[in-house]
């Protein structure tokens, strides 16, 4: 029976056998170290399936990426999440060329949401709108921050794991 300490080890051990297998792959594409074998095609297809890479690579490195991707992603939503906050929502209102469609609220500072009172005179339609994008835009960001969080987390916790695997 494996104890938790050596299935980490052997976890640990994964990265560096994907590094290698994606490095011989590449090298098997290029014999010699000469790029034309491969445009002439006179490398083997199963060097050119390229398992190393695909398989035995980046599927074995799949966790980290997927974190860190999972982590990137959540970033840009955040991001993007308090770029719609800031700028209010789009709505009918009545601005000096009468009723259009905009965001009246971009114009104005950031302090309109620490302005309720100005809220219900921003927008003609929809109706509570700026209500409803403060909460869903809050909404967003509070559970995108908590994705960032989690995988700052588990990457710290995989190179902790790294750090301490002792054989």
């Amino acid at each position: 029976m494996y104890s938790t300490r050596c299935s980490r080890c052997l976890g640990v051990f994964m990265v560096p056998v994907a590094i290698v297998s994606t490095l011989a792959n590449l090298l098997l594409l290029f014999p010699g170290m000469h790029y034309h074998y491969l445009l002439e095609d006179h490398v083997t297809s199963q060097a050119k399936w390229c398992t190393g890479i695909w398989i035995s690579g980046f599927v074995m490195l799949f966790r980290v990426l997927n974190l860190c991707v999972a982590g990137l992603a959540a970033a840009i939503c955040f991001i993007v999440s308090n770029t719609g906050l800031v700028n209010g929502p789009l709505c009918l209102h009545n601005g000096t060329e009468g009723l259009k469609w905009d965001t009246p609220l971009k114009k104005t500072k950031i302090d309109y949401l620490f302005e309720p009172e100005r809220w219900a005179s921003a927008c003609d339609e929809p109706q509570g709108v700026v209500m409803w994008n403060i909460v869903l835009f809050l909404t967003i960001m509070a559970a995108s921050g908590l994705q960032v969080t989690i995988s700052a987390v588990q990457i710290l916790n995989i190179v902790l794991d790294l750090q301490s695997c002792n054989i």
